[in-house]
């Protein structure tokens, strides 16, 4: 049973990799697309983490805080 599961997910995992690499007709791959995009991606993502840490990341003050 353990080996056939293996050998499923092999054949799952080398069809992903067919998949993403196939060149279609323009020349680009679904792994080009992905990789033009992902320096946008990773910006909108710096923009929600700053603001989430403007939002939820004030200072804390704790009850040593003497002033």
């Amino acid at each position: 049973m353990g080996l056939l599961r293996y050998i499923v997910l092999g054949a799952a995992v080398a069809a992903g990799v067919k998949y993403a690499t196939k060149k279609r007709p323009d020349g680009k791959s679904f792994m080009d697309d992905i990789n033009e995009k992902a320096p946008e991606w990773i910006n909108q993502a710096k923009k929600y983490t700053e603001q989430v840490k403007e939002q939820y990341g004030g200072p804390k003050s704790t009850h040593r805080d003497y002033q």
